[in-house]
């Protein structure tokens, strides 16, 4: 602990004492960058993220000790004459597989439709990308509870400070199965903006009516008539930041007498220590109501250094606790994200 504490300390003072030069230079290769494939008709994305993680005790606890690739996407989007727009999403990282691929019709900023294979509106945690996320990895309800894509249409919009998104979709994630049922989702969210911060805050529900279905990464399936609701609310400012999320879902277990509860919600809060810098921390739960009554709390304490525009680094202390024992490690990563 005592070693972890000074690894950390020493390289928050080594990005300290670079922050204020990166200030001062420019990146004109990356507003080159920007110029050529950040357009209009064509955006053009791309996040690169290696990985490591270190257990102290536990070999199966954050996968062990081990170097790793977490991401390889190559992302185009845009909009087209007449409000038309597309969004494809690849992942190289082992096999090549799709996570976006949708085509849409804007028909202002009130109303955009959207149709095919994309990220549902539900869960705070879940709506930025992987290369976005406040802390390396997201908050545990996200994959308990829930699918990162799913086939379907969705129509979302702003009304000046309130958004909305309704959708209809399958229900399987990213399978093409279908029963003839489908998953209905509805989230509302509302901005609160001044000179110096923003607070959004907002509810979100889901009825998945199909049957055996697979809930999250939790192994368990669902006979059918899913249940998901939760709230939200995220701050920022241009010294603190933060959120809080409660998301629990309510279903028939198959293999169960009885109904299963899921429940999960985390705390977040962040400190801008200067242009470059970010100091956070994380406690996050998740328990279920009738598998043993068993829970789990996690703690995380993360650093985030913003090298360029484009190349991030972070740092995660970890520590987990559960009914029967407590674990603990470190996840670092390293981004390139354009």
């Amino acid at each position: 602990m005592k070693k972890t504490t000074i690894l950390l300390a020493v390289m928050m003072l080594y990005a300290g004492l670079n922050s204020s030069l990166y200030a001062q230079s420019d990146e004109p290769l990356a507003e080159q960058l920007t110029e050529r494939f950040k357009t209009e008709p064509l955006n053009l994305g791309l996040l690169v993220r290696t990985n490591g993680v270190f257990s102290f005790e536990d070999d199966s606890f954050l996968n062990g000790r081990q170097f790793g690739l977490s991401n390889a996407r190559l992302r185009f989007r845009g909009t087209l004459d007449q409000g038309f727009t597309y969004d494809m999403q690849m992942e190289f990282n082992r096999q090549v597989s799709v996570f976006d691929l949708n085509v849409g019709y804007k028909f202002s900023d009130r109303a955009h439709l959207i149709a095919g294979a994309q990220k549902p509106d539900i869960g705070l945690d879940l709506r930025p990308g992987p290369g976005n996320t406040a802390l390396i990895s997201r908050a545990r309800l996200i994959g308990t509870m829930l699918n990162s894509r799913e086939i379907g249409v969705s129509l979302q919009g702003d009304l000046g400070s309130l958004d909305y998104t309704v959708s209809m979709f399958n229900g399987y994630g990213l399978s093409t199965a279908n029963d003839n049922n489908f998953m209905y989702l509805a989230k509302l969210g509302y901005t609160i903006q001044n000179e110096s911060s923003r607070i959004y805050l907002g509810g979100n529900s889901v009825l998945n009516t199909s049957e055996n279905e697979s809930v999250g990464n939790t192994g368990m399936v669902s006979e059918e008539d899913r249940l998901i609701y939760g709230a939200f609310i995220d701050y920022d400012s241009d010294t603190f930041f933060g959120a809080i999320e409660f998301l629990e879902t309510t279903f028939d277990r198959v293999g169960q007498q009885h109904d299963e509860t899921i429940t999960g919600f985390y705390v977040t809060a962040g400190y801008k220590v200067s242009e470059r810098n970010e100091v956070l921390a994380r406690w996050d739960h998740i328990s279920y109501d009738v598998d043993d009554n068993r829970g789990s709390e996690r703690v995380i304490l993360g650093w985030n250094h913003y090298a360029t525009s484009l190349v991030k680094l972070q740092l995660n202390f970890i520590a987990e606790f559960d009914d029967d024992d407590e674990h603990f490690g470190l996840a670092g990563t390293f981004q390139f994200q354009f």
